[in-house]
């Protein structure tokens, strides 16, 4: 999976792109969540628009995103999910755990 991360007025958003496994793509999205938090932001907004799979693990990543920006003061918000990653998200009642949003203004907002 690609990461990237673009830095905006009122927030940063990590690009997702291709299959969201965790592993390696976990530990990667944690460090980059704990440099931003070290750097003073606390709005991160994951687009997951690009993402092709999830499975277990990488729902695993995201609550562990959240709990990491949660724990340092901040929040992480999802945008542009997929049908398929929110039907899976509401499979395992985590919809009442994330805020999601259908655009990635209304996310940053």
């Amino acid at each position: 999976m690609e990461l990237k991360i673009e830095k905006q007025a009122k927030g940063t958003v990590i690009y997702l792109n291709g299959p969201a496994m965790g592993g390696p793509d976990g530990a990667r999205l944690n460090e980059m969540l704990h440099t931003l938090l070290d750097e003073g932001e606390q709005r991160v907004v994951a687009d997951l628009a690009d993402v092709s799979f999830m499975n277990s693990s990488g729902l695993g990543m995201l609550i562990s995103g959240m709990i990491t920006m949660r724990n340092g003061g901040g929040d992480l918000r999802l945008c542009r999910v997929p049908d398929k990653i929110r039907n899976l998200i509401n499979l395992t009642k985590l919809n009442s755990v994330f805020i999601s949003f259908d655009t990635l203004e209304e996310a940053l907002s």
